[in-house]
């Protein structure tokens, strides 16, 4: 046997391999609408949101005009969601509001992309991203809906989302404190004062902007951040901190400061 004839029996075999282990084409069967759709249902009931997913979606791909159609949009959206398929969850939704803007089922695809934001948020210390992503997703589900069946928890959960961010702030400022650099604290500080001023965080953040500005010498701020503490904070633990490290005559130094803020970081960073 020729080596021309060895070569072409070779890319014959090679060719034949490659046909044979090739993915097989399933042929897509035409199904009426109410068979597709029960047979989608019935995986998602069952628990089995990730096979329910491309059902429902097939649903749609069949009978694109059907009322059964747009059902399938929210339900294929709902499958990725409960298969932690987020961001096609996400996509889906998205998709649905764009195609039917006066459904009924929006108020709900707004707040189920919301959910699919706010599940995602693991470690907002690290990463917060994905926490102002969600905030802004119930942001625009209460303003869009101001009285509808979701914001209730929305506002719950923008409540949340606003005191994670701010404890980020804080941690942060903490962590400059422990490092001497007042000035890039009290920025810090001054976020969560003035942008998430309805958190449980603002009392501390007065305290520790009065430290820090005690640690540099400039005792008339630390008094004016104790009239604002005072007025709006009056019975928190921290206005009565601050009154304390107010009437005492020996004012903190860097080391004072240090001292009373490793203990909270050290929790945090190590």
């Amino acid at each position: 046997m020729t080596s021309q004839k060895k070569l072409l029996m070779i890319v014959a075999c090679w060719f034949v391999a490659g046909c044979s282990s090739s993915p097989e084409i399933v042929e897509q069967v035409e199904q009426p609408i109410e068979v597709l759709y029960r047979d989608a249902m019935t995986s998602a009931m069952s628990g089995d949101a990730k096979a329910a997913a491309p059902k429902f979606e097939e649903v749609e791909r069949q009978h694109p005009y059907s009322s059964l159609a747009v059902r399938a949009q929210i339900m294929a959206a709902w499958s990725f969601y409960q298969a932690n398929q987020y961001s096609r969850a996400i996509a889906a939704l998205d998709r649905f509001v764009e195609l039917n803007p006066a459904d009924p089922l929006v108020e709900y695809a707004y707040y189920l992309k919301a959910l699919s934001h706010y599940e995602q948020i693991v470690d907002v210390e690290r990463d917060a991203e994905m926490t102002k992503l969600a905030l802004a997703a119930f942001e625009e589900l209460v303003r869009r809906f101001p009285k509808g069946i979701y914001t209730r928890d929305s506002q719950l959960k923008i409540d949340l989302t606003r005191s994670h961010l701010a404890g980020k702030e804080m941690a942060v400022g903490r962590f400059y404190l422990t490092r001497q650099q007042y000035t890039a604290a009290i920025r810090r500080f001054d976020i969560v004062i003035k942008s998430y001023d309805t958190t449980n965080q603002v009392p501390e953040a007065l305290y520790r902007t009065a430290e820090a500005y005690y640690a540099l010498g400039l005792p008339d701020q630390s008094e004016r951040i104790f009239e604002v503490a005072a007025y709006n904070y009056p019975d928190s633990v921290w206005t009565e901190r601050l009154a304390s490290l107010r009437d005492n005559p020996e004012k903190p130094g860097k080391k004072d400061v240090l001292e009373r803020s490793v203990d909270v970081i050290s929790n945090i960073f190590n």
